[in-house]
């Protein structure tokens, strides 16, 4: 038997989505607007990074090949070897929308069928009903916030009155998400998780994807800074996923960052959350040290997606682009013969972008292993190949619709 590795670097998408002027988002390219600002000096910050994009590892997989079948043209200034080491290719969304569940259900076989729920409106996002619903389900003095907005913008210009009246800050974006920021100590990390739970009854009909608890610290003195207690309340997915093919054939599963949330923990096996992409990663090390035959080890990246992207932070995005590729040698020293692994995104965060939210790109997938003959996949008319290729791989049968490569 062989065991299988899968990989998402929250947000990382190479550009190309055929539909993305429907999102506002035609001409946006998270990797390829990353590479073009290093290559012009403009992803420099001093003591973290400078010059051209340094993902030689990501390069001699088959990132730049696989950025240029998407879009037309290879990273600036990255390496493209003539002869990667991997399969390359990217994958095309069908699912609607550009948020988180969308992409992983989709990466894992189960595209979702019908139209996510919103709140579009910028201020008073939320229904009054809703509104109300929340204040007294949650036995609160009220809420504040009720609007789209950043999330660090919005903690730092609420909590002041926040820690004063007790009021959670409720926000929202152009995801279909609601989310509630409140302090670890005035609130309480607990109470913040049980209101979270009650919203996400209220919010069911709605068919708002996730209702995030976005806990913080600090004071007016200090400042204030979320903290790694974000807790995703995702509704399930709505049909079979590999992790539930998996489960159903008593294979071992792990799974690492908020995989869990995503998939409202059905059957998401050993779940570990540390904080941060390196924690994260080194996570991921030593579950694939014991991971045993047959195994399957699924990881979010999220660090990418929210410290950087939702930011507008390029140098930022591309430090961390470049401390995961150092990363990459050691995942490559622990694959054993008939291991696979899989390196792709769920959707794109375009950090030169106008706007805080998401962008609806095309994503790239890197694939290897000691057994894996590289060479190109070309374009995956969905994320479930992804699916389809592991299942079958690991002898479980293709997940989902997807068709593996």
């Amino acid at each position: 038997m062989t065991r299988a590795i899968l990989i998402v670097l929250d947000s990382v998408g190479c550009g190309g989505a055929e539909d993305a002027a429907a999102y506002g988002d035609a001409g946006a390219d998270t990797l390829g607007h990353i590479a073009e600002a290093c290559a012009k000096g403009r992803g420099d910050r001093e003591g973290l990074r400078s010059g051209p994009l340094n993902i030689p590892n990501l390069a001699r997989l088959g990132l730049s090949h696989a950025c240029e079948a998407s879009t037309g043209k290879p990273l600036a200034a990255v390496a493209r070897p003539e002869a990667p080491q991997g399969q390359f290719g990217y994958g095309v969304e069908v699912s609607q929308g550009k948020d988180t569940p969308s992409g992983h259900w989709e990466i894992a076989g189960c595209p979702v069928p019908f139209k996510w729920g919103y709140f579009t409106a910028l201020e008073n996002s939320f229904p009054p009903d809703l509104v109300a619903a929340i204040i007294r389900d949650g036995d609160l003095p009220g809420i504040l916030g009720n609007k789209h907005a950043s999330g660090t913008a919005v903690i730092d210009e609420l909590a002041e009155e926040h820690i004063r009246t007790g009021k959670p800050i409720c926000y929202t974006s152009v995801d279909s998400v609601l989310q509630i920021a409140a302090h670890e100590e005035h609130f309480g990390l607990e109470r913040l998780y049980a209101l979270c739970k009650k919203v996400r009854l209220l919010v069911d009909p709605l068919r708002i994807g996730r209702v995030i608890a976005r806990p913080f610290v600090g004071t007016t003195e200090t400042g204030f800074t979320r903290t790694g207690n974000r807790k995703d309340f995702s509704i399930p997915p709505p049909d079979e996923t590999i992790l539930d093919r998996l489960a159903q054939q008593g294979r071992a599963i792990v799974t690492v960052g908020k995989i869990g949330d995503i998939f409202a923990h059905r059957n998401t096996g050993k779940e570990i959350k540390p904080f941060g992409n390196a924690a994260m990663f080194a996570a991921a090390l030593e579950a694939i040290e014991t991971l045993p035959d047959g195994g399957f080890c699924f990881v979010n990246l999220v660090d990418f997606d929210t410290e950087y992207g939702h930011r507008r932070d390029i140098p930022g995005y591309a430090a961390a682009l470049e401390a995961f590729d150092r990363q990459l040698p050691a995942l490559e020293a622990m694959l054993k013969p008939g291991d696979i692994a899989v390196i792709t995104a769920d959707h794109g965060n375009d950090p030169s972008w106008p706007g805080t939210d998401h962008t609806r790109e095309h994503v790239p997938i890197l694939a290897f292993g000691p057994d894996l003959p590289a060479g190109p996949i070309g374009r995956r008319a969905s994320f479930a190949d992804i699916a389809s290729k592991l299942g079958n791989w690991l002898g479980a049968g293709p997940a989902g619709p997807g068709r593996a490569w």
